[in-house]
C-alpha cells in the first residue's frame, strides 16, 4: 500500500509538473505575439505620423515655392505687353541688338499764376520728356499728342498751387521734377512700368 501511495503521489507530481511546463510555454508563446502586435501597432502609428507630417511639409513647401513662382512670373510680365492702346513696343533688330537710345519730346510752355497773396507772380515752364526706347517713337509721339491736354491741365493746376518759396532753390526744383514725373507716368502709362525716364526743365521763368 505504501508503494502504491508513493506511485500515485509521483504521478500527481508529474502531472502538476507537466501543467506548469505547459503554462510556462503558453506564456512564452503569448509574449512574442503580444510584442509583435504591439510592435505592429507602433509601426503603423509611426508611419501615419510620418505621412501626415510629410504631407503638411509638402503642402507648405508647395505654398512657398508656388508663391515665389507667382511673384517671379508677375515681375517678368510686369510692364511687358501692357502699354496703352496705340503704342508699339520696340523689338530687337535682326542682329539681336536691343539697345536703343532714349528719345525726347518737348511740351509747349505752360504759364500759371503762383500762389502769392497780395502780388501777381507767374511762372512760365517748358518741359522736355525723356522717353524709354521700348516705346516706339512715332507711335509714342502720336499718343502723347492725344494726351497732351490732360498733361497741360494737370501741370497748370499744380503750378498754381506753388508759392515763391516752393520754387526757390535746387532742392525744390528737383522736387517739382520728381512730382511731375510721377504724375505724367501715372496719366500716360497707368498699367505699365514708368516709360518717362526723366522730366527736364527747358525753361523755368518766374515773373
Amino acid at each position: 500500500m505504501a508503494d502504491a501511495d508513493e506511485t500515485k503521489e509521483q504521478q500527481q507530481e508529474q502531472k502538476q509538473e507537466q501543467k506548469r511546463e505547459q503554462t510556462e510555454k503558453g506564456k512564452v508563446s503569448a509574449e512574442p505575439s503580444d510584442k509583435k502586435a504591439s510592435g505592429g501597432r507602433l509601426q503603423w502609428i509611426i508611419m501615419a505620423v510620418v505621412v501626415i507630417v510629410g504631407a503638411g511639409a509638402g503642402f507648405g513647401v508647395g505654398r512657398i515655392f508656388g508663391g515665389s513662382g507667382t511673384a517671379e512670373t508677375a515681375q517678368a510680365t510686369e510692364g511687358g505687353p501692357t502699354l496703352p492702346e496705340g503704342i508699339k513696343a520696340n523689338t530687337p533688330d535682326l542682329t539681336g541688338d536691343a539697345s536703343q537710345p532714349n528719345w525726347f519730346y518737348d511740351l509747349e510752355p505752360v504759364v500759371a499764376n503762383l500762389d502769392a497773396p497780395g502780388v501777381t507772380r507767374y511762372v512760365r515752364l517748358t518741359l522736355t520728356l525723356e522717353i524709354d526706347p521700348q516705346v516706339e517713337q512715332k507711335k509714342g509721339v502720336v499718343f502723347i499728342e492725344e494726351k497732351k491736354p490732360l498733361l497741360t491741365n494737370w501741370l497748370t493746376i499744380y503750378l498754381a498751387g506753388l508759392s515763391l518759396e516752393d520754387i526757390r532753390g535746387d532742392r525744390n526744383l528737383k522736387s517739382i521734377q520728381s512730382q511731375v514725373l510721377d504724375a505724367f507716368n501715372e496719366k500716360l502709362f497707368p498699367d505699365s512700368k514708368p516709360r518717362i525716364k526723366r522730366v527736364l526743365f527747358k525753361e523755368f521763368a518766374v515773373q
